[in-house]
């Protein structure tokens, strides 16, 4: 993976995810013996970088892939959080820091139907960023692979599983394994856990090498599973087979336009021969979460696989073994059974029950329960009982390995995703700093610290001279 980017570091990184977009300034720890005024330097450790997240932007819109007809509006989208960056990155060090932008399934998908407009929105936001004091060093599609392996490395630096820094000054490896990532974006949805053996499919096994280890990583990248495009496809579902919604709740009701239903090529199976794009239909919803389910259900297939063993659509994949961190929209959709309707989700029985208990709500009810959240409310039902079928049948979680799943948002106050293992794949690149030098703590905060000590120690002797002085007092008398 390391092979294929080039980089120097302070980095700043451009996360446009076709469907969000965040800024993401990465900074590397500071080096015991050299002022920081000096040099902002590439902290290594085994030839691996040593980077963390300094600050964070949310990019305002739809992402970079949502002005297919519109490119300069890409490249303006970015201007905010480029201009946060101007003040977050000191002026004198703004020409030496490298700016890059990485776009994601939904740049993938737009690049699949239209290539033209997929380059034009590359170039309108590669104008807009050279316009800008950094060193921009280009912007590019990730493949689904990419995806996958950076979010595990993500999690897994996050959580310190390839390496953690040692109150002495020095960075060691722990002994414990790394676990699984599930990221579920807006337009596919990845999985990737270390596996002992070789993969079946080559195509799904990645090779890498950080800290002086090397790892033997599974990954697959499922592009139209993600949230969004999943919701289309069972929309476009709901039109053909029903002419009701399953999933939305009984009393919501909205006009859909159909050239928003079958644009995406996601939805190009259930496309119409003949249809009018500028038409507009009412539905409306019936609160069915078996209905919703099987609606969902036929997202997958299992009629075929030609390996030992697989998960969904033909696609090999081992047995999921061992922890797994699940983020992004994984997140928000058991935070919502969890927080907003107060449901047990620990079991894969309690999430199913859970995602049946949203399915079975009014829209009166759901807005009751749940006030202020009308954007994205009738859509619950769906994400969830889609969470709930993707890990129990797609992917083969049972309950004992559903036990082994925590849903978070962050690690380490750091949102999980790909963007900081995009970084430390970039690192790599970069030679490693000069023998000898070490990450630590200053020579003054070490003064301080062992006169803390020393004086802890002090009053420790004292209080036990002081005690012993009164035992004896206590026996004379």
């Amino acid at each position: 993976m390391a092979g294929k980017m080039l980089s120097l570091l302070p980095p700043l990184l451009l996360a446009a995810a076709g469907l969000a977009g965040l800024l993401l300034l990465c900074v590397p720890t500071r080096d015991v013996r050299e002022p920081p005024a000096l040099k902002w330097p590439a902290d290594k450790e085994n030839d691996t970088g040593i980077v963390g997240q300094h600050s964070s932007c949310d990019v305002s819109g739809g992402g970079i892939s949502s002005y297919a007809d519109n490119p300069p509006g890409a490249g303006q989208s970015l201007v905010e959080c480029l201009e946060q960056a101007l003040r977050d990155v000191p002026r004198e060090r703004h020409a030496g820091t490298p700016l890059y932008l990485g776009a994601t399934a939904g740049m993938r998908l737009l690049n699949l139907t239209n290539p033209e407009a997929s380059a034009s929105v590359l170039a309108a936001v590669t104008h807009t960023l050279t316009q800008y004091p950094f060193d921009f060093r280009g912007a590019r599609i990730l493949s689904g692979q990419d995806e996958g392996v950076f979010g595990w490395v993500t999690a897994n630096y996050l959580l310190e599983n390839f390496i953690k820094y040692g109150w002495v000054g020095r960075w060691f490896r722990p002994r414990k394994g790394t676990l699984g990532a599930m990221d579920l974006g807006g337009a596919s949805t990845q999985i990737t856990f270390e596996t002992p053996g070789p993969a079946e499919d080559r195509a799904n096994e990645v090779q890498l090498r950080l800290y002086g280890q090397n790892y033997r990583v599974y990954t697959h990248s499922f592009l139209c599973y993600g949230r969004d495009q999943v919701l289309q496809r069972l929309l476009a579902s709901a039109l053909q087979t029903h002419g009701f919604h399953p999933c939305w709740p009984r009393g919501f009701s909205t006009q859909v336009l159909l050239g928003d239903v079958y644009q995406s090529p996601c939805t190009a199976a259930q496309r119409p021969r003949a249809f009018n794009s500028s038409a507009r239909v009412s539905l409306s919803g019936s609160s069915d979460p078996h209905l919703c389910r099987d609606l969902v259900s036929g997202l997958f297939s299992f009629s075929s696989c030609s390996f030992s063993r697989c998960s969904f659509n033909g696609v090999f994949q081992p047995p999921v073994a061992g922890n797994f961190i699940a983020f992004s929209a994984f997140f928000y959709t058991v935070d919502f059974l969890r927080t907003s309707m107060g449901l047990p989700v620990a079991t894969l029985q309690q999430l199913e029950a859970a995602s049946v208990n949203v399915c079975n709500q009014t829209w009166a009810q759901l807005q009751a329960r749940v006030p202020g959240q009308r954007a994205h409310l009738a859509d619950y039902c769906a994400g969830a009982t889609f969470v709930q079928q993707l890990l129990s049948r797609g992917y083969g979680f049972d309950e004992r390995t559903f036990s082994g799943v925590t849903f978070q948002k962050k690690a380490a106050d750091t949102a999980v995703g790909w963007a900081l293992g995009y970084m430390l794949n970039l690192t790599n690149l970069i030679p490693a700093d000069p023998p000898g030098l070490r990450k630590g703590t200053d020579f003054s905060s070490w003064v301080v610290l062992l006169l803390i000590f020393t004086s802890a120690l002090l009053a420790s002797l004292v209080l036990l001279l002081r005690q012993v002085h009164s035992a004896k007092l206590s026996s004379a008398i």
